[in-house]
């Protein structure tokens, strides 16, 4: 079997997660404590303590499920499960790399912190959201819908999930705009609860402080394959160049998944494991491959 171990995004956290696994492992603590230490502050109480404000906060959240799902990453390595190949979904690529080999743990930590800063900091709350839309399989109908929709403003689509499943950001109005036509498109629109329109060109100044703090980061050479979220192509080996240029154009551009799904089938993935907080993503790889083999690390059994 060709197995693929999946990292998944901001939607997925809670408080409390990992907190079964403290008691169980040393990697588990030990990861834990080393997100502490890159940070100088005590990230572990926000996941395992809270309160869901606190957590939900994006400079937290991202390092946050970044931390467990190395924590996770490691347990299986222990255990001699080493995928095939990585991928991860929009802040999960960053899990991927680390899993890959590509960026030391406390550096992406450092990383993903300010990445959310950045991503918070480039709009102004209440000018941007986000809306997911449901049941419109062509990408083409809603890339119409937010040309139609725009208006002179910023709509743009900013996460391919799955099959019928698009989410799109831009302007608040925009957005609204989009909502109230989506049956004209014969499509469903649910407004997220987000902070800030992730992954449009909004965010092209968050992309930019990233682009500093990156050009500080060491990126050493991978271990593993991945899959990148801007080009959704197959990844063997890449220069630093080339992965911090995906890692900064990835804040202002679309997350390809259902693309990147379909390359990981391609190549033959025929197992998928999602590790991280919770099981978004398996349900998004068994709606895009229904016959798919696919699971998440807290559902199944792991002796330590």
């Amino acid at each position: 079997m060709t197995t693929a171990h999946v990292f998944p995004g901001q939607g997925s956290q809670a408080v409390g997660m990992g907190s079964d696994w403290l008691g169980r492992s040393q990697l588990v603590r030990q990861t834990f404590e080393e997100a502490d230490e890159a940070l100088g502050e005590a990230l572990s109480k926000v996941i395992l303590e809270g309160p869901d404000e606190l957590l939900t906060r994006t400079e937290n959240t991202q390092p946050a499920l970044l931390t467990v799902a190395v924590a996770y990453s490691r347990v299986l390595e222990a255990e001699g499960h080493r995928p095939d190949v990585v991928a991860g979904h929009s802040l999960g690529e960053y899990s991927a790399l680390v899993c890959a080999g590509a960026i030391d743990f406390a550096d992406a930590v450092r990383l993903t912190r300010l990445r959310g800063q950045a991503m918070q900091s480039a709009v102004p709350l209440g000018v941007g959201t986000m809306a997911a839309i449901i049941g419109i399989k062509d990408p083409a109908v809603i890339e119409a819908l937010c040309a139609d929709s725009a208006q002179g403003q910023v709509l743009e689509p900013s996460a391919y999930n799955t099959v019928g499943q698009v989410v799109i950001a831009g302007h608040v109005e925009a957005v609204d705009r989009a909502c109230g036509r989506i049956k004209e498109y014969r499509g469903i629109a649910k407004k997220l609860n987000v902070s800030a329109p992730f992954h449009c060109s909004l965010l092209a100044p968050a992309g930019e402080r990233l682009a500093v703090a990156l050009e500080e980061v060491e990126i050493a050479p991978q271990v593993l394959p991945y899959v990148p979220n801007v080009t959704a192509q197959w990844a063997d080996q890449s220069s630093p160049a080339e992965i911090r240029d995906r890692l900064v154009r990835q804040v202002s551009r679309p997350v390809l998944w259902q693309q990147s799904m379909a390359t990981l089938v391609e190549r033959g993935v025929d197992r998928w494991l999602e590790v991280g907080a919770g099981r978004t993503l398996c349900g998004l790889v068994k709606r895009f491959e229904r016959k798919a083999e696919a699971s998440d690390f807290e559902s199944e059994s792991w002796s330590s």
